[in-house]
């Protein structure tokens, strides 16, 4: 039994590594917070001073913020639909007796492991490219014109390189939760004559409805901060047709080199993820209550 002694000293022990969290976090969030408030461009640093809420009312007042805002609805809310459907689909799929089931999983799961810089370089030289890329030869071979994904459906194409990343990862929480469902159950309902599509609907996908709401806030958590295949794959562009916030402060701060008004961006961006996460984690919570 702890004696009062034993946990005053297990609080020292832990004072060093809870104070230097504490640090690791703060020190970049009050950088920010002090930066959005002040003038600071980096081709002309010697001209600083406090400007207030400018800043914000610049960002909030720029029609890319407006344009990367859509685009990041439209990015998360593609790749959960995406990831979830397929997910279920490939857990109900991967659940059946078949030969060389192990390594149908493992094959399944592997996208999760390849870094996203990686991915998008792949899926950006050796498919989507153009001229010779995949689905450029596949098209030819068919005598229609290769489609240039990344410059005329840029969205899209990031929507389906992210899904590609993300859908082991839903397959892999979906799979886990549909093999703890009671196999009797599932076979009183087939000897109630329930078919294929009933027993999905009203026994499966209630059962997994507490592993769809871990995948949806988890992925959405990481989702809203999406940037190297924004990165590597169009440049956000073209113009801002594939920006997201998280790119958008990006290039406020070190392609126009206004470290002020990207600070600016980057604090709207967490309060508008905390506003996100917040939601999720009452939905969540209720999910898991009921």
């Amino acid at each position: 039994m702890a004696t009062a002694h034993s946990r005053a000293a297990a609080r020292w022990m832990i004072a060093p590594a809870t104070t230097l969290l504490l640090a690791w976090m703060l020190i970049p969030l009050c950088m920010t917070l002090y930066y959005s408030f002040r003038r600071y461009r980096l081709l002309t640093p010697e001209r600083q001073g406090w400007v207030g809420f400018r800043n914000y009312e610049r960002f909030l007042g720029n029609q890319a913020f407006q344009e990367a805002f859509v685009n990041t609805l439209v990015l998360v809310l593609g790749v959960l639909i995406i990831t979830v459907v397929l997910g279920i689909l490939l857990a109900i799929l991967l659940d059946q007796p078949m030969w060389g089931q192990g390594i149908m999983r493992i094959l399944v799961i592997a996208p999760f492991f390849v870094m996203p810089t990686v991915s998008a370089l792949v899926w950006k030289n050796m498919f989507l490219n153009p001229v010779n890329g995949l689905f450029a030869h596949a098209a030819e071979a068919v005598g229609l014109q290769p489609y240039d994904f990344l410059a005329q459906a840029p969205l899209m194409s990031i929507i389906g390189i992210v899904s590609w990343q993300w859908l082991p990862f839903a397959t892999l929480i979906l799979l886990t939760a549909i093999q703890s469902l009671d196999s009797e159950q599932m076979e009183a309902a087939e000897m109630d004559g329930a078919g294929p599509i009933s027993r999905f609907f009203y026994i499966t996908l209630p059962h997994l409805s507490r592993a769809i709401t871990v995948v949806i806030l988890i992925q959405t958590i990481f989702l809203l901060s999406i940037f190297a295949e924004i990165l590597v794959t169009t440049n956000g562009g073209p113009g801002t047709a594939s920006t997201n916030l998280t790119y958008l402060v990006y290039a406020e701060s070190l392609l126009n080199f206004d470290v002020g008004e990207g600070s600016a961006g980057g604090v709207i961006a967490i309060i508008l993820a905390n506003i996100v996460a917040i939601f999720l984690m009452r939905a969540i919570g209720k999910n898991l209550d009921a």
